[in-house]
């Protein structure tokens, strides 16, 4: 498996704190809710978040950005420290910070402070930028897009660039691979009223359409929120939905979704692949919790794309640590997974739907033979992989050579373990296991008259065609 690509991220970088609490009363002289207990966070916010976000992938990052010497610009500075490589422009300013107050999760009120802005480009941020591979512009509107923007040009004439655009900010440079506004910013960007909700992804359309041209951009991918993203190149769009739905904080997905495709593209991906990679990713990010991933008093564990390449098994393993350590729900399924069919994915859709991932563990080919007999299996682990990676359900895929998953199900620690209802629990071995950490095995109904062995039987039996058509050269 070829290492994730490196990335150069250029743009204003913030300071975001969180302050979480409960409030369950008003106060006494104002009609607003009292928030006590409060617990504060700090994390990199604006473009720090997004190359805080990519290196996580495992890429090396480079942040070129606009920093002081006041205590935000500090702050910010540790932060980033060991996660990307600081190329530093001079502020004229203090470093923009905001905060949030949430109750329970739900935000009441969000302060902002510092107006500092980019002052000049320098040659090292100049020589950082012609060198890149690909460049993510993440334009909060505070001038290191503009003071850099020759540069820009230079680099999206070969190199991808894409480019998360900001009301307040610089409109992208000519030729750049991909912009990523949000419906709300298409609309801003375009000039009109925000549309009603049936016609929402009609406007979203016409929107990407009138962008792609103004700013002779190669395409431009309207996010949507819960609903995915809107790809257009000037033409009839592509709707890239999201995987699942996912409820949750959703501060900081726009990066999430742009740093996401500008590391795939660097990677080598088409773009309507880098744009489907960055829904994914970003439906993950809100189902995992958010910011909560980068905040300093929360532990976190790198993200590593799957590639059908890498160890499956790892990257599984890595996805369930960050979705427990994010406070979310892990889901696992087993199988064989041979000549995958609809009872199959019936099974899996279900299993996603009751928590916020789902691994499937898959028997090697060494232990389907055990089970099913020479001849078995149909297709080849590898491939089976593949497929079950392409299912939108699927968030990963881990391989176990046993013949029952126990000592993988030890590593993963799944909250729920989901089989199919021609089980009874009495028959999984595994139950006891799962549930001596707390979990619990979960049965779903079964599609009646589905089953590989069915499947595959009724093709041996079915004729084979007959070639009407004469081979060539014989005589």
């Amino acid at each position: 498996m070829s290492a994730p690509a490196p990335l150069v991220v250029v743009g204003d970088a913030l300071l975001d704190h969180d302050l979480c609490g409960r409030a369950e009363r008003l106060a006494p002289d104002a009609p607003v809710p009292v928030v006590s207990e409060a617990r504060r966070t700090s994390r990199p916010g604006g473009a720090a978040l997004a190359a805080t976000l990519a290196a996580a992938d495992g890429r090396p990052v480079t942040l070129v950005t606009a920093l002081g010497d006041d205590a935000a610009s500090e702050s910010l500075v540790r932060l980033l420290a060991d996660r990307v490589r600081l190329v530093r422009l001079p502020l004229a300013g203090a470093l923009s910070s905001k905060t949030r107050v949430l109750a329970e999760g739900t935000p009441l009120l969000r302060l902002d402070d510092g107006e500092g802005r980019a002052r000049e480009a320098t040659d090292e941020a100049r020589r950082a930028v012609a060198e890149a591979g690909a460049v993510l512009v993440a334009d909060y509107g505070r001038g290191t897009a503009e003071v850099l923007r020759e540069a820009l040009a230079s680099a999206a004439a070969r190199v991808p660039v894409v480019w998360d655009p900001h009301p307040r900010g610089e409109p992208p440079v000519p030729g750049v691979r991909l912009v990523t506004p949000s419906a709300s910013e298409a609309r801003a960007f375009v000039g009109g009223e925000a549309p009603a909700d049936a016609s929402a992804l009609r406007t979203a359309a016409r929107d990407a359409d009138a962008l792609v041209r103004a700013w002779k951009a190669a395409s431009v991918a309207v996010t949507l929120g819960g609903r995915g993203a809107l790809l257009s190149h000037g033409e009839t769009p592509l709707l890239v939905p999201c995987p699942v739905t996912a409820e949750g904080d959703a501060c900081g997905a726009g990066d999430r979704f742009a740093a996401a495709a500008a590391g795939l593209l660097a990677d080598g991906e088409l773009i309507e692949t880098a744009v489907r990679g960055a829904v994914h990713a970003a439906t993950r990010y809100v189902a995992e919790g958010g910011v909560r991933s980068v905040a300093t008093d929360t532990v976190t564990v790198p993200a590593v794309p799957a590639t059908a390449d890498g160890d499956p098994t790892d990257d599984a393993l890595r996805t369930a640590a960050r979705v427990r350590a994010a406070g979310g729900t892990v889901v696992a399924a087993g199988g064989c997974f041979d000549l995958l069919h609809a009872g199959h994915v019936a099974l899996l859709q279900a299993a996603r739907r009751t928590g916020d991932c789902l691994v499937v563990c898959v028997n090697s080919d060494a232990s389907v033979r055990r089970r099913k007999g020479r001849g078995r299996p149909l297709v080849p682990v590898a491939d089976r992989i593949r497929v079950l990676r392409a299912l939108e359900c699927v968030d990963a895929v881990a391989v176990f050579d046993e013949d029952t998953p126990e000592r993988l199900l030890t590593e993963l620690r799944p909250h729920i373990w989901a089989k199919g209802g021609d089980y009874a629990l009495e028959r999984l071995p595994e139950a006891p296991l799962v549930e001596s950490w707390g979990g619990q095995v979960v049965l779903f109904p079964y599609l009646d008259g589905r089953s590989t062995t069915g499947i595959a039987e009724k093709a041996a039996l079915s004729p084979r065609p007959t070639n009407l058509t004469p081979e060539r050269g014989r005589r």
